[in-house]
């Protein structure tokens, strides 16, 4: 029989009628035919509450006990969604994550996916079962340790399982209907797209879309596994949702696919940097070392041997981004006069494959902000996306400036 996957997050299995909701599109899917693998999340707000409850207990935690605990959200509903589906008369088991076993790296709440085998599924799936709801987000490591693969990780899990079991697709089943040019609580204009390339759809995951995890993306794109966004609270069909797929599966685009943005960013600019070969290093490592997410990046012109360099990263990385530069100028790897930061600026982004062969879109993005009088801090680009580091308090009128001068509103 040919497999899919079918993944539900946490708002799809919040509660027993929930659960029954989504075990009746797996219901639909086995009557189609299909030896179908469903990925479940915790239950909404579970993970969050054994989070809390492991802090209340130890705030030092042993992280290896940290995922013994927050991975057995994920183990309840994947007992109750196997329980639902056997009363449908569909013959289903649950499976931890040890059980499959989905093999991990030991790095515990941030695990590494290193291998599905197939041969416990696949024996299964010969004996009769035709559904195997499998604990997302968690697996197994070579110490025998449950580890889990940080936040976000079911939709990784999915990806992989499809990965390693060659499904015919991967639907990601959550509380929206598919991927949109932008967020829709900012513009009513925001449009559902029918299809999204991988690299679109990583470049919008990276900047801020919250719909997929960021490697679940970069693991369908490896693989090219088929991934379909769509509403677990409405009725659908094959042609629901929106398409992740490859580029070459996609006719014909527009230059801009979406627009993106990120809210809590904050800009830091080392003021007279001495500057000399290998101070980019010397900045940028300790930053490294220290876990700050560094983003946009920008060096003025030197004069008189001096320098400024400016950087972004999320606005909650500040502190440890400042003593991560104190200390590296207490030792005397590098020599600055000042450090000046600003936590109100918000990254904005336009993404789009139809960069690559087209002009102006720069140009284009600039003079919309413009128009708004909006000015810009940083500029950042890349051959799919260009972003902009611009005060957060006009951060919505530029999602909607720039949505309007793209004409995303508008389908290709």
């Amino acid at each position: 029989m040919p497999i899919l996957v079918m993944k539900f997050g946490g708002t799809s299995v919040a509660d027993l009628d929930r659960i029954r909701n989504a075990a009746e599109k797996v219901r639909r899917e086995v009557e189609r035919g299909y030896d179908v693998i469903v990925i479940v999340s915790a239950m909404s707000g579970k993970t969050n509450e054994l989070v809390g409850w492991v802090s209340q207990t130890s705030p030092l935690f042993d992280a290896r006990e940290y995922d013994a605990v927050v991975s057995s959200g994920e183990n309840v509903t994947a007992g109750l969604m196997a329980l639902t589906l056997q009363e449908m008369d569909i013959p289903a088991r649950s499976w931890q994550g040890w059980q499959v076993p989905l093999k991990t790296t030991s790095a515990h709440s941030s695990a590494r996916i290193q291998e599905i085998p197939r041969a416990n599924i696949d024996q299964k799936f010969a004996e009769g079962m035709k559904v195997a709801v499998v604990a997302g987000f968690q697996g197994i490591s070579d110490e025998g340790r449950i580890t889990t693969l940080g936040r976000g990780g079911s939709d990784t899990t999915a990806v992989a399982f499809a990965a390693a079991f060659a499904a015919e697709r991967c639907d990601i089943y959550t509380d929206v209907d598919g991927i949109y040019t932008t967020d829709p609580r900012i513009t009513k204009k925001a449009r559902k797209l029918e299809k999204i390339a991988f690299e679109e759809m990583l470049e919008l995951a990276s900047l801020g879309a919250k719909v997929l995890q960021t490697r679940s993306v970069e693991l369908a794109m490896r693989y090219k596994v088929r991934l379909r966004v769509l509403s677990s609270f409405e009725e659908t069909d094959e042609t629901s949702g929106t398409l992740v797929c490859d580029e070459e599966e996609i006719m014909e685009s527009k230059v801009v696919s979406g627009v993106a943005y990120s809210r809590d960013e904050a800009k830091m600019t080392l003021l007279s940097v001495a500057d000399r070969p290998g101070i980019a290093a010397a900045i940028f490592g300790p930053l490294a070392h220290g876990g700050i997410n560094v983003d946009m990046i920008v060096q003025n012109v030197s004069a008189d041997g001096r320098t400024d360099m400016t950087f972004s990263c999320p606005v909650d990385q500040v502190l440890r981004a400042e003593r991560a530069m104190q200390e590296a100028k207490e030792r005397g790897e590098i020599n600055f006069g000042e450090l000046v930061q600003d936590t109100e600026v918000c990254k904005v982004s336009v993404v789009g494959i139809g960069m690559r062969s087209h002009a102006g879109v720069a140009a284009k993005m600039f003079e919309a902000l413009k128009a708004e009088n909006i000015n810009i801090k940083v500029i950042s680009t890349s051959e799919i996306k260009i972003s902009v580091l611009i005060d957060r308090k006009y951060m919505e009128l530029a999602v909607q400036a720039l949505h309007d001068a793209f004409g995303l509103d508008e389908a290709a």
